[in-house]
């Protein structure tokens, strides 16, 4: 019995390997394939990865998950031909496309064929035979376009050899190489929409397609280094002529609206000064706006949605869906330790808390010994808001939020709430919100793409008194739920359950809303991990994904004062990058080497 066990033991540690084997595999397949082909969107036009089981001869065998190709018919004839095409047709936005195939066994005769064709050609025929069919054979070296006549190509192939096959999208033209080097063009004018396909017709010969499963023996990353840089020179050499001016005052608006939307106010200022430009919105607006912004990119949801009903009366109450997707951010920000409600509960984690001035200094629980190497930040917050006041209970909901409000410059009574068994009697004093650089993301202070994200904050002034007794760790292995503080984990899980009721609410209201539904239920799924942010639904908890929701307000606020939702700079670039993609919809393969991101950065 105990031989029996050993021996599944063994037999499932095989399986468990295999399969986790080709998991790297795949893996390795999907990047090298966004490399080599970054325009190519596979949810609309797929890219071959394999040969197709179901298009194909009946004297073709295919294995190893369907990369290997063997002949298994007579191969006394030419009729005994047969041909096997890929799973997909090769994409225009791939710009240059390629492929290679080792020959295993040239087999009896070597009568083998590389090439392309399109869907619906016979495959009971070498590539190259028939119509739209293209192909380059090993047994004399010729290349065939679309006739049983050939001509003179390149060498022959036999047992060892790799055959790429090079499609150019841009100029329509096909090349082949052998073991790493270029042949020569071989076909010209090629039709859109061909497979990879190749062809065998004697016993014995089999051969392996490399789809990119494998680095290519042809460095084909080169080839495609020359054509970009021929296409962006062909952007760069467009002849502007006689609207020059017309078009510099136009993107000077652009910039200007685009500076204004984002609420850089300084920047903004001084872009329409040196270009002669009118800023079509209040200075005190756009500041408004700012801070809002800096709030939601720092995680900080509840003092961003009660700044925003008290600046914006009566926006959100007009927009319960936007309400209800800045509720579900706050329960987020709750589960990464950013918003305010937990915060101001205690259970500094250094990834989830940083010191507040004026605040309690760290403390330890029962349950999580609070350190923090987080460094003192002047002009942060001090009043611990949002629905926690001195000597009352929490009585904040998604419906209604009490918070103390910013910048009223007032000392509170000693706060009197228990953190996690220790009470807290020390005054905590209300100060505006200065954030113009700082920002939190689960207590990490950064500086975003945007202005507020993936930097780092320039404040690093350390309080005299905070290096004796703290811990210096890790702070990612330091992460906990809510900061690590039970009484704000209470907190959460009571936010959760008002949202929930929220969410009821707003169906039988307005109806079922499968986009509310889904994100509750991804917010919720937080909960089910003991480690939320390495879970498959952590990315949630990433600062960047604060950003469409910091987008989604401002664009409301922007509204109100009937100003554009979206900038004009950002609906230019949304439209080239459209433009794009139509052009890889109707075979314009020079698209693919036509990058928006490539000029914007």
């Amino acid at each position: 019995m105990s031989g029996q066990s050993s021996g599944c033991g063994f037999l499932m540690s095989v399986v468990v390997h295999g399969d986790s084997a080709l998991n790297e595999q795949e893996k390795e397949l999907n990047q090298r394939l966004r490399r080599l082909y970054p325009a190519v969107n596979e949810n609309e036009t797929p890219l071959p990865r394999s040969w197709s089981p179901k298009d194909k001869f009946s004297y073709i065998g295919l294995s190893q998950n369907n990369l290997r190709v063997h002949y298994k018919g007579h191969g006394k004839t030419p009729k005994d031909a047969a041909s096997v095409r890929a799973t997909h047709p090769i994409p225009a936005a791939c710009g240059v496309y390629y492929f290679e195939v080792k020959i295993i066994s040239k087999g009896r005769d070597g009568y083998m064929g590389i090439g392309l064709s399109a869907q619906g050609v016979n495959m009971n025929r070498l590539p190259g035979w028939d119509k739209h069919s293209y192909g380059y054979h090993g047994d004399d070296g010729h290349s065939f376009c679309s006739s049983g006549t050939g001509q003179p190509y390149g060498p022959t192939f036999t047992t060892g050899d790799v055959i790429g096959c090079c499609v150019n999208l841009i100029n329509n033209t096909c090349f082949y190489t052998k073991n790493g080097h270029s042949l020569g063009i071989a076909f010209t004018d090629l039709p859109p929409n061909l497979y990879p396909t190749v062809g065998l017709q004697t016993p014995g010969e089999v051969v392996d397609a490399n789809f990119g499963q494998h680095p290519f023996v042809f460095d084909i990353e080169d080839y495609m280094r020359e054509w970009r840089t021929k296409i962006q020179a062909q952007i760069d050499r467009f002849p502007i002529g006689e609207r020059e001016g017309e078009w510099q005052s136009m993107i000077q608006k652009m910039v200007a609206s685009y500076l204004v939307h984002h609420s850089y106010c300084a920047t903004a200022e001084a872009f329409a000064k040196s270009t002669d430009q009118a800023v079509h919105e209040e200075l005190a607006s756009i500041k408004n706006r700012q801070k809002i912004q800096k709030l939601v990119l720092s995680g900080r949801m509840g003092e961003a949605i009660e700044t925003t009903q008290q600046l914006y009366p009566n926006l959100l109450e007009r927009n319960p869906d936007l309400l209800f997707m800045l509720k579900v951010r706050q329960f987020i920000e709750m589960v990464n330790g950013t918003d305010s409600e937990v915060r101001c509960l205690g259970g500094r984690s250094p990834k989830s808390q940083d010191s507040y001035p004026g605040s309690p200094r760290p403390f330890s629980s029962p349950s999580h010994k609070a350190s923090s190497s987080q460094p003192y930040l002047p002009g942060f917050d001090s009043n611990c808001c949002n629905g926690v006041t001195s000597n009352k209970s929490h009585s904040s909901s998604p419906h209604s939020h009490k918070p103390c409000p910013p910048g009223s410059g007032s000392t509170l009574p000693a706060s009197d709430i228990s953190l996690n068994g220790s009470r807290s009697q020390q005054p905590i004093t209300s100060s505006d919100v200065d954030m113009e650089v700082d920002h939190f993301t689960n207590g990490v202070t950064e500086s975003s793409s945007n202005g507020f994200l993936n930097g780092s904050s320039k404040h690093t002034t350390e309080p005299d008194d905070c290096d004796a007794d703290m811990e210096v760790e890790s702070a990612q292995s330091k992460r906990q739920l809510c900061g690590g503080s039970q009484a704000a984990i209470e907190r959460m899980i009571h936010f959760g359950r008002e949202l929930q009721s929220m969410s009821e609410h707003l169906r039988r209201e307005c109806g079922k809303n499968s986009a509310n539904k889904k994100m509750l239920k991804d917010a919720f799924s937080l909960l089910a991990y003991s480690d939320p942010w390495n879970s498959p639904v952590g990315y949630q908890l990433d600062a960047i994904q604060r950003e469409p929701v910091c987008s989604t307000l401002n664009s409301a606020i922007l509204e109100t004062h009937n100003l554009p939702k979206q900038p004009p700079l950002a609906q230019a670039v949304g439209q080239a990058a459209q433009c794009l993609a139509i052009m890889a919809r109707t075979g314009s393969g020079s698209c693919a080497f036509a990058s928006v991101d490539d000029y914007l950065h």
